[in-house]
């Protein structure tokens, strides 16, 4: 049985990883979305670059670093934001895949990675708001 690594606290994956971190992930998630069947078209081609920042800056904020996104857009109210996307267990699956291929790319510390894996895993299951079709 293979050991799961330890986990960060929440508060220390911004100062262990930075912007360029975050940037590398996010970045690495969003350049496989506009060729995702089931991701890709609740994501409009012309905000792309916005929901990439949007991103960005939600986890910096909720991961110990600078206030950016609240101080731009208010508490992140994600179900409230996501309700509009038809998030079944189909498309919670697909995020969760191309994260895992955005972590694999961006070689983030294993804490840190254990840590927003964690998260993203709570979140994105929170979020489905549709039986499957």
């Amino acid at each position: 049985m293979e050991a799961v690594p330890l986990a960060l606290p929440e508060d220390q994956v911004y100062p262990t990883i930075g912007d360029d971190g975050f940037r590398r992930l996010v970045h690495a998630f969003y350049r496989q979305v506009p060729n995702d069947d089931i991701l890709g078209p609740m994501y409009p081609a012309a905000d792309l670059e916005g929901a990439e920042t949007r991103f960005r800056q939600f986890l910096i904020f909720r991961f110990g670093g600078p206030p950016t996104y609240i101080e731009e857009r208010g508490h992140p109210r994600l179900g409230m934001r996501h309700g509009r996307f038809p998030i079944d267990i189909n498309a919670r699956d697909r995020w969760i895949a191309l994260m895992n291929n955005a972590f694999t790319e961006a070689a983030l510390p294993v804490e840190a990675e254990q840590t927003l894996r964690d998260f993203f895993d709570h979140v994105a299951t929170f979020l489905i708001n549709r039986k499957e079709t």
